[in-house]
Protein backbone atom coordinates (compact mmCIF):
# COMPACT_ATOMS: atom_id res chain seq x y z
CA UNK A 1 0.00 0.00 0.00
CA UNK A 2 3.36 2.43 0.70
CA UNK A 3 4.11 1.63 -2.91
CA UNK A 4 1.07 2.34 -4.32
CA UNK A 5 0.13 5.90 -2.19
CA UNK A 6 3.68 6.96 -3.30
CA UNK A 7 3.56 5.90 -6.53
CA UNK A 8 0.06 8.23 -7.16
CA UNK A 9 1.82 11.03 -5.09
CA UNK A 10 4.85 11.34 -7.44
CA UNK A 11 2.34 10.87 -10.15
CA UNK A 12 0.13 13.97 -9.18
CA UNK A 13 3.34 16.41 -8.41
CA UNK A 14 4.82 15.27 -11.85
CA UNK A 15 1.41 16.63 -13.63
CA UNK A 16 1.45 19.95 -11.04
CA UNK A 17 4.25 21.22 -12.88
CA UNK A 18 2.69 20.46 -15.90
CA UNK A 19 -0.21 22.70 -15.48
CA UNK A 20 0.81 26.21 -16.32
CA UNK A 21 1.91 24.99 -19.68
CA UNK A 22 -0.61 22.15 -20.58
CA UNK A 23 -2.90 24.17 -22.94
CA UNK A 24 0.02 25.59 -24.66
CA UNK A 25 1.87 22.65 -25.27
CA UNK A 26 -0.87 20.32 -26.21
CA UNK A 27 -4.47 21.78 -26.13
CA UNK A 28 -4.02 24.23 -28.13
CA UNK A 29 -1.53 23.00 -30.65
CA UNK A 30 -2.31 21.52 -34.36
CA UNK A 31 -1.58 17.81 -33.23
CA UNK A 32 -3.23 18.32 -29.92
CA UNK A 33 -6.39 20.44 -31.43
CA UNK A 34 -6.64 17.44 -34.58
CA UNK A 35 -7.18 14.12 -31.92
CA UNK A 36 -9.13 16.72 -29.43
CA UNK A 37 -11.68 17.02 -31.95
CA UNK A 38 -11.95 13.89 -33.36
CA UNK A 39 -13.23 13.15 -29.60
CA UNK A 40 -15.35 16.12 -29.95
CA UNK A 41 -17.08 14.85 -33.06
CA UNK A 42 -17.92 11.12 -31.36
CA UNK A 43 -19.52 13.29 -27.98
CA UNK A 44 -21.54 15.14 -29.93
CA UNK A 45 -23.42 12.27 -31.08
CA UNK A 46 -23.39 10.77 -27.47
CA UNK A 47 -24.06 12.98 -25.06
CA UNK A 48 -27.02 14.90 -24.60
CA UNK A 49 -27.87 18.76 -24.10
CA UNK A 50 -29.19 18.71 -20.38
CA UNK A 51 -27.38 15.59 -19.47
CA UNK A 52 -24.93 15.72 -16.27
CA UNK A 53 -21.62 14.03 -17.01
CA UNK A 54 -18.70 13.07 -14.84
CA UNK A 55 -15.53 13.78 -15.85
CA UNK A 56 -12.11 11.77 -14.71
CA UNK A 57 -8.96 13.35 -15.35
CA UNK A 58 -10.06 16.79 -16.43
CA UNK A 59 -6.80 18.31 -16.80
CA UNK A 60 -7.18 21.90 -17.42
CA UNK A 61 -10.57 21.54 -18.35
CA UNK A 62 -11.04 21.85 -22.09
CA UNK A 63 -13.25 19.05 -22.11
CA UNK A 64 -15.91 20.27 -19.64
CA UNK A 65 -15.46 23.95 -20.87
CA UNK A 66 -16.52 22.38 -24.76
CA UNK A 67 -19.78 20.40 -23.29
CA UNK A 68 -21.03 23.04 -21.04
CA UNK A 69 -20.94 25.09 -24.14
CA UNK A 70 -23.27 22.24 -25.34
CA UNK A 71 -25.63 22.78 -22.55
CA UNK A 72 -24.01 20.02 -20.71
CA UNK A 73 -23.24 19.99 -17.14
CA UNK A 74 -20.57 18.77 -15.65
CA UNK A 75 -18.86 17.72 -12.40
CA UNK A 76 -14.70 17.38 -13.61
CA UNK A 77 -12.47 16.03 -11.39
CA UNK A 78 -8.29 15.52 -11.48
CA UNK A 79 -6.17 14.64 -8.86
CA UNK A 80 -3.84 17.49 -9.29
CA UNK A 81 -4.34 20.77 -7.75
CA UNK A 82 -2.31 22.70 -10.04
CA UNK A 83 -4.48 21.52 -13.13
CA UNK A 84 -7.80 22.03 -11.13
CA UNK A 85 -6.72 25.80 -9.97
CA UNK A 86 -5.96 26.22 -13.93
CA UNK A 87 -9.21 24.61 -14.92
CA UNK A 88 -11.09 26.83 -12.05
CA UNK A 89 -9.27 30.13 -13.29
CA UNK A 90 -10.17 29.26 -17.21
CA UNK A 91 -13.77 28.96 -16.11
CA UNK A 92 -13.98 32.04 -14.10
CA UNK A 93 -12.21 33.90 -17.41
CA UNK A 94 -13.95 31.95 -19.96
CA UNK A 95 -17.91 31.29 -18.97
CA UNK A 96 -18.42 32.00 -15.10
CA UNK A 97 -21.69 31.02 -15.80
CA UNK A 98 -20.90 27.68 -17.16
CA UNK A 99 -22.29 24.59 -14.98
CA UNK A 100 -18.98 23.10 -14.67
CA UNK A 101 -17.80 21.94 -10.96
CA UNK A 102 -14.07 21.43 -10.54
CA UNK A 103 -13.13 19.20 -7.93
CA UNK A 104 -9.70 17.90 -7.06
CA UNK A 105 -10.01 14.12 -6.41
CA UNK A 106 -8.07 11.45 -7.92
CA UNK A 107 -9.64 8.21 -9.91
CA UNK A 108 -8.25 5.84 -7.00
CA UNK A 109 -10.69 8.07 -4.59
CA UNK A 110 -13.89 8.19 -6.53
CA UNK A 111 -15.58 6.28 -3.47
CA UNK A 112 -15.45 9.87 -1.88
CA UNK A 113 -17.63 10.93 -4.46
CA UNK A 114 -21.15 10.72 -3.13
CA UNK A 115 -23.67 12.85 -5.47
CA UNK A 116 -27.22 13.35 -4.67
CA UNK A 117 -28.44 12.45 -8.46
CA UNK A 118 -26.33 9.75 -10.52
CA UNK A 119 -24.55 11.02 -13.51
CA UNK A 120 -26.01 10.16 -17.23
CA UNK A 121 -22.79 9.31 -18.20
CA UNK A 122 -18.84 9.88 -18.08
CA UNK A 123 -15.66 10.64 -19.58
CA UNK A 124 -11.78 10.17 -19.20
CA UNK A 125 -9.68 11.55 -22.18
CA UNK A 126 -6.62 11.69 -23.34
CA UNK A 127 -4.65 8.67 -20.82
CA UNK A 128 -5.50 9.87 -17.66
CA UNK A 129 -6.64 6.19 -17.00
CA UNK A 130 -3.44 4.99 -18.30
CA UNK A 131 -2.19 6.13 -15.09
CA UNK A 132 -4.40 4.29 -13.03
CA UNK A 133 -3.29 0.33 -12.12
CA UNK A 134 -6.50 -1.15 -10.72
CA UNK A 135 -8.98 -0.88 -13.47
CA UNK A 136 -11.52 -3.10 -11.60
CA UNK A 137 -12.02 -0.72 -8.87
CA UNK A 138 -12.33 2.27 -11.15
CA UNK A 139 -14.90 0.51 -13.39
CA UNK A 140 -16.54 -0.79 -10.05
CA UNK A 141 -16.74 2.88 -8.83
CA UNK A 142 -18.23 4.00 -11.81
CA UNK A 143 -20.77 1.92 -11.94
CA UNK A 144 -22.04 3.35 -8.65
CA UNK A 145 -22.02 6.70 -9.97
CA UNK A 146 -23.83 6.28 -13.07
CA UNK A 147 -27.52 5.34 -14.39
CA UNK A 148 -28.18 2.25 -16.38
CA UNK A 149 -27.39 2.88 -19.65
CA UNK A 150 -25.04 5.78 -19.26
CA UNK A 151 -22.60 5.91 -21.55
CA UNK A 152 -18.88 5.75 -20.95
CA UNK A 153 -15.96 7.33 -23.27
CA UNK A 154 -12.67 6.54 -22.07
CA UNK A 155 -10.19 7.41 -24.70
CA UNK A 156 -6.22 6.21 -23.36
CA UNK A 157 -3.22 5.35 -25.04
CA UNK A 158 -2.78 2.50 -27.30
CA UNK A 159 -0.16 -0.55 -26.65
CA UNK A 160 0.56 -0.33 -30.70
CA UNK A 161 1.02 2.77 -31.73
CA UNK A 162 2.28 2.60 -35.45
CA UNK A 163 3.16 6.16 -35.97
CA UNK A 164 5.41 6.43 -32.99
CA UNK A 165 6.88 2.89 -33.85
CA UNK A 166 7.59 4.17 -37.48
CA UNK A 167 9.43 7.36 -36.06
CA UNK A 168 11.76 5.76 -33.77
CA UNK A 169 12.53 3.09 -35.77
CA UNK A 170 13.66 5.21 -38.59
CA UNK A 171 15.77 7.49 -36.12
CA UNK A 172 16.89 3.85 -34.88
CA UNK A 173 15.47 4.31 -31.02
CA UNK A 174 13.93 0.80 -31.04
CA UNK A 175 14.02 0.71 -26.81
CA UNK A 176 11.48 3.76 -27.41
CA UNK A 177 10.01 2.44 -30.36
CA UNK A 178 8.49 -0.48 -28.67
CA UNK A 179 8.38 0.92 -25.30
CA UNK A 180 4.44 0.34 -25.43
CA UNK A 181 4.50 -3.15 -25.85
CA UNK A 182 4.98 -4.64 -23.03
CA UNK A 183 2.21 -2.51 -21.47
CA UNK A 184 3.93 -0.60 -18.86
CA UNK A 185 6.60 1.93 -19.03
CA UNK A 186 7.95 4.97 -16.42
CA UNK A 187 7.42 7.97 -17.38
CA UNK A 188 9.84 10.75 -16.37
CA UNK A 189 8.42 14.68 -16.28
CA UNK A 190 11.17 16.40 -14.94
CA UNK A 191 12.79 15.02 -11.52
CA UNK A 192 9.33 12.77 -11.01
CA UNK A 193 8.25 9.27 -12.43
CA UNK A 194 5.15 8.34 -13.82
CA UNK A 195 3.79 4.75 -14.14
CA UNK A 196 1.80 4.20 -17.24
CA UNK A 197 -0.33 0.87 -18.50
CA UNK A 198 -1.22 0.34 -21.33
CA UNK A 199 -4.22 -2.69 -21.51
CA UNK A 200 -5.07 -4.27 -24.56
CA UNK A 201 -8.55 -3.68 -25.69
CA UNK A 202 -9.48 -7.69 -24.27
CA UNK A 203 -8.59 -6.31 -20.66
CA UNK A 204 -10.22 -3.22 -20.43
CA UNK A 205 -13.50 -5.11 -21.76
CA UNK A 206 -12.59 -7.69 -18.57
CA UNK A 207 -11.85 -4.64 -15.94
CA UNK A 208 -15.02 -2.78 -17.14
CA UNK A 209 -17.18 -6.32 -17.03
CA UNK A 210 -20.02 -7.29 -15.75
CA UNK A 211 -21.28 -3.46 -15.13
CA UNK A 212 -20.32 -2.11 -18.60
CA UNK A 213 -20.65 -3.67 -22.46
CA UNK A 214 -18.01 -2.45 -24.94
CA UNK A 215 -19.98 -0.61 -27.91
CA UNK A 216 -17.88 0.69 -29.75
CA UNK A 217 -14.06 1.66 -30.04
CA UNK A 218 -12.45 4.20 -33.07
CA UNK A 219 -9.06 4.89 -33.05
CA UNK A 220 -7.51 8.37 -32.13
CA UNK A 221 -4.49 9.84 -33.74
CA UNK A 222 -4.01 6.37 -36.44
CA UNK A 223 -2.20 8.50 -38.80
CA UNK A 224 -2.27 12.06 -36.82
CA UNK A 225 1.19 11.33 -35.31
CA UNK A 226 1.45 11.88 -31.50
CA UNK A 227 1.94 15.32 -29.80
CA UNK A 228 5.42 15.31 -29.58
CA UNK A 229 5.64 15.48 -33.33
CA UNK A 230 4.66 19.23 -33.52
CA UNK A 231 7.23 20.99 -34.39
CA UNK A 232 7.85 18.81 -37.67
CA UNK A 233 3.83 19.35 -38.24
CA UNK A 234 3.72 23.05 -37.97
CA UNK A 235 6.40 22.83 -41.16
CA UNK A 236 4.07 20.76 -43.14
CA UNK A 237 -0.20 21.69 -42.17
CA UNK A 238 -0.86 20.89 -45.62
CA UNK A 239 0.18 17.02 -44.31
CA UNK A 240 -1.91 17.65 -41.11
CA UNK A 241 -4.95 17.69 -43.24
CA UNK A 242 -4.49 15.17 -45.21
CA UNK A 243 -3.82 12.95 -41.90
CA UNK A 244 -6.70 14.11 -40.41
CA UNK A 245 -8.61 13.25 -43.85
CA UNK A 246 -7.76 9.66 -43.95
CA UNK A 247 -8.09 9.27 -39.90
CA UNK A 248 -11.79 9.71 -40.81
CA UNK A 249 -12.05 6.88 -43.30
CA UNK A 250 -10.06 4.27 -41.22
CA UNK A 251 -10.50 5.29 -37.75
CA UNK A 252 -13.08 2.68 -37.12
CA UNK A 253 -11.91 -0.27 -39.30
CA UNK A 254 -10.77 -3.22 -36.93
CA UNK A 255 -7.24 -3.27 -38.71
CA UNK A 256 -6.56 0.31 -37.89
CA UNK A 257 -8.68 1.53 -34.58
CA UNK A 258 -6.25 -0.12 -32.08
CA UNK A 259 -3.32 1.37 -33.85
CA UNK A 260 -3.29 4.63 -33.28
CA UNK A 261 -2.11 7.23 -30.46
CA UNK A 262 -5.45 6.65 -28.32
CA UNK A 263 -8.26 4.70 -29.22
CA UNK A 264 -11.86 6.05 -27.51
CA UNK A 265 -14.26 3.29 -25.98
CA UNK A 266 -17.65 3.77 -25.59
CA UNK A 267 -18.64 1.68 -22.85
CA UNK A 268 -22.73 1.34 -21.23
CA UNK A 269 -23.34 0.62 -18.41
CA UNK A 270 -25.22 -2.29 -18.03
CA UNK A 271 -29.17 -2.07 -17.08
CA UNK A 272 -29.68 -2.97 -13.40
CA UNK A 273 -32.25 -5.53 -13.05
CA UNK A 274 -35.58 -3.76 -11.59
CA UNK A 275 -36.64 -4.97 -8.01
Amino acid sequence: MTDVCAVQTETLQAFDTLADRYDEVFTRSLIGRAQRDAVWNVLDTVFEPGARILELNCGTGEDALYLARNHIAVVACDGSPQMIATASERLREEAPEAPVHFLVLPTEHLPRLRPHVRFDGALSNFSGLNCVADLNHAARELARLVVGRAPVMLCMSTRFCLSEMLWFLVRGKFRKAFRRIPGHATAKLGPYSVEVYYPTLGKLKRSFSPWFRLRSVRGIGVTVPPSYLEKIIRRWPRLLACLRAVDRRIAHLPGFRLLGDHMLLHFERVQEPSC
